[in-house]
């Protein structure tokens, strides 16, 4: 992933998501995530951590702040400005590929499984 061209998983995308409205902690990002997916993503903690980590090497998102909860640092990330570029970049392009898709003629929804 480069500042240029970033390529995001669905993970990845739905952790920028979740800094949309300000900083969170790791398990404020992974409630967040289920939240906005209605439970269909749940993210792992090694998993967030690493696409924390990649983000945050890609400048689109920051360590924010920490605070000790019973003896244990959290550490807060926020998004970034190039973070919330990508961000917008990217819901766009799924939206105008959704485009390509939804409203066909003859069209009803989803198709069955």
């Amino acid at each position: 992933m480069t500042r240029q061209n970033p390529s995001l998983t669905e993970q990845q995308y739905f952790v920028l998501a979740a800094l949309m409205d300000g900083p969170l902690h790791g398990y404020g990002i992974i409630k967040a995530a289920e939240q906005a997916t209605g439970g269909r993503l749940r993210i792992a903690v090694g998993t967030l951590y690493g696409a924390l980590e990649r983000l945050e090497r890609a400048g689109l998102v920051a360590a924010d702040h920490e605070e000790i909860v019973d003896g244990r640092a959290r550490r807060y990330y926020r998004l970034t400005e190039d973070g919330t570029v990508t961000l917008n970049r990217e819901a766009l392009r799924m939206q105008q590929a959704a485009a390509v898709v939804i409203g066909r003629p003859g069209d009803v929804g989803v198709a069955p499984a």
